[in-house]
């Protein structure tokens, strides 16, 4: 009976025991993943600073990107009105509207590609438009690419409208480049 009483006691310990480690190793696991996961929220506090610190530069970005703005909508402005396309009815910024109207129109209607094809074939000064709105709005996303440090506002230009453009024009300028080429 003691012999039972002996058992049962160790049989508790053990069980006590086994479970501790187990606590002990979920708990060490748990505050592993918070101190990542603050390590990772101080890296960022520490990049949020360098960037407001430095509010001058930010400041001389914007204004160098209102001018880079108004450049590329000055190309695209004879591109749309040569393939009869407006702008978004919203409160964007004039170039938003106007890529957004310009993928809007793509997206509802794909023979916008053929047209902006024959313009492009047809039309020496709409050619030009397309390579400069091509060469400008690459140049920046090459220089936001190489100054940004984590690359989100260059991925953010890139996967949004501003790239999207550039692919729809540049499908547009290869297929008629392919067409000269063929005759």
């Amino acid at each position: 009976m003691q012999d039972m009483i002996i058992f049962i006691t160790l049989g508790i310990i053990l069980t006590l025991t086994i479970s501790g480690i187990i606590f002990a190793q979920k708990m060490n696991k748990r505050i592993s993943e918070i101190t990542k996961t603050l390590e990772m929220q101080h890296s960022l506090i520490i990049k949020i600073q360098s960037v407001l610190k430095n509010k001058s530069a930010t400041n001389a970005v914007a204004e160098n990107a209102e001018m880079i703005y108004q450049d590329l909508l000055q190309s695209l402005i004879p591109i749309m009105a040569a393939v009869d396309i407006m702008p978004r009815n919203t409160s964007e910024h004039a170039l938003w509207r106007a890529l957004g109207g310009i993928m809007d129109e793509y997206a509802k209607n794909p023979f916008t590609l053929e047209k902006l094809r024959r313009c492009i074939k047809l039309d020496s000064e709409v050619a030009r438009n397309i390579d400069n709105y091509m060469h400008r709005a690459e140049s920046f996303l090459q220089h936001l690419t190489t100054t940004e440090t984590d690359g989100l506002l260059a991925a953010t230009f890139t996967d949004g409208l501003l790239g999207q453009s550039l692919t729809f024009f540049a499908q547009a300028k290869q297929l008629a480049t392919q067409n000269d080429q063929g005759k």
